[in-house]
């Protein structure tokens, strides 16, 4: 450890590292208020002990300005040190979460090219048509565990507009076995979660494989993400090869399914639990005009958008490691060179001085005059900061605003007695019980 002279005096973080070798993992992925009560009783920062490294939590806006400005120089860039290494070894090295420096930056230059405005506006009918698919179901069935089906819904997006196929079940099994492995610790024995998603991570890469060389085969270009990512290419004229597509191809289904699939479910609860903001809601989509094509109203739709900034204040599902490449100081307290830094958007959204009664659902704090979250910078964060900001943050952008519409102008849901909706943390935020819903049409109660 490399620590200069006027950082030497500096104290460490208050905290604890818990127990040896372990320190604090199992408390960390089972108690989903594990970083508000050690905020309660340590602070703004404090240190801990989770996968195998001495970590400090740092929390607040300050706190994200300083280490948002100061990757590369203080902090990696990337989780390819400090991701777990079962992490690693399901996600790939050749993936852009496990990239560093200029190479993090040159695959970040390509993979925006499918998710430029142009290309967003090309994804809409897709969206659209499978949204209306699965709500029809959905009315079919009348009572449903929401979150399972969602998580459906948000894969068969992800792979219809990632690689341009239908989910189908053995596909929909391998992702969902490959995910649990994520976090599972890495024991290399059959039965295990790691070893049945190391094989799932195999087999989905085989058939990813499969699609892009008969995609490269195609005479005509689909305008696809990995249609857009096969076109791709920087100001040198380099692109993706085979092995560094597939892996992002893997990654960029994650993102677009699991984070997406939290967020929805928190919204359709959050809608349940606050029936006044639902009919404002369905009130905006009357006042629009439901024959109206959505291409030209999506951006007249202010207050939904205050409602889906208010679902992700309360519950963002972006978070991760940074590991510190040289040590440094932040409010009084070392942070030493080879530990990790996590930084916590939802404890950030808490903040009282801030946001008014932060624990309320209350989408008019994104309203003028109050624009609660434009007071101080880096004080609203769902989708990160900095070089690392998600890429695809304005898709699950539209994603969310299309299913809310399409969702409220002609259905209405109510939550089923009996069940248990408190957030589970990890990998996600999702409820315990998966939500249970009564779901209906409108007009056919």
């Amino acid at each position: 450890m490399t620590i200069t002279d006027d950082l030497r005096s500096l104290p460490l973080p208050p905290g604890s590292f818990g127990l040896p070798v372990i320190g604090e993992t199992f408390s960390f992925l089972r108690n989903p208020n594990f970083v508000q009560q050690r905020q309660q009783q340590y602070g703004q920062i404090y240190k801990t002990h989770v996968f195998g490294c001495p970590t400090v939590v740092i929390i607040g806006a300050e706190a994200n300005r300083f280490l948002f400005s100061n990757e590369n120089r203080y902090f990696a860039d990337g989780v390819s040190q400090s991701a777990p290494p079962q992490a690693k070894l399901l996600m790939g090295t050749g993936a852009i979460i496990m990239q560093t420096g200029d190479k993090h930056l040159q695959q970040r230059k390509l993979l925006a090219q499918a998710f430029q405005p142009r290309a967003l506006a090309g994804y809409v009918d897709i969206m659209t048509a499978t949204t209306y698919n699965y709500i029809e179901t959905w009315e079919r069935t009348g009572n449903l565990n929401w979150y399972l089906e969602i998580r459906k819904y948000t894969l068969d997006v992800a792979c219809k507009l990632l690689v341009g196929i239908d989910v189908d079940n053995d596909f929909g099994k391998l992702y969902e076995t490959w995910g649990k492995g994520l976090l599972s610790f890495p024991i290399p024995l059959p039965w295990t979660k790691f070893s049945k998603a190391l094989r799932s991570r195999k087999l989905l890469l085989a058939k990813i494989e499969a699609i892009i060389l008969e995609r490269q085969q195609e005479s005509t270009t689909k305008q696809d993400v990995l249609g857009l990512l096969l076109q791709a290419r920087d100001e040198n004229g380099n692109s993706f090869n085979l092995e560094e597509l597939k892996e992002q191809l893997l990654i960029l289904l994650f993102a677009g399914h699991d984070t997406l699939s939290s967020s929805l479910t928190a919204l359709c609860l959050l809608l349940a639990q606050n029936p006044q903001v639902k009919e404002a809601v369905r009130a905006e989509q009357m006042q629009l005009g439901l024959n109206q094509p959505l291409t030209l109203v999506l951006k007249q739709m202010t207050y939904l958008e205050q409602v889906l900034k208010e679902v992700l204040r309360l519950y963002s599902p972006a978070s991760g490691p940074r590991k510190v490449i040289k040590s440094c100081e932040f409010n009084g307290y070392l942070i030493p060179q080879g530990w990790q830094v996590f930084y916590h958007p939802a404890a950030t959204h808490q903040d009282s001085s801030i946001y008014t009664q932060p624990e309320d659902f209350d989408p008019e704090r994104f309203a003028p005059p109050r624009s609660e979250d434009k007071q101080k910078s880096m004080s609203y964060i769902p989708f990160g900061g900095g070089v690392r900001e998600c890429l695809g943050r304005e898709f699950a952008k539209l994603e969310m605003k299309l299913f809310a519409a399409l969702l409220v102008r002609d259905y209405d849901w109510e939550l089923l007695p009996g069940q248990n909706v408190d957030m589970v943390m990890l990998p996600t935020p999702h409820p315990r019980d998966g939500l249970k819903v009564k779901f209906w049409r409108r007009d056919s109660r």
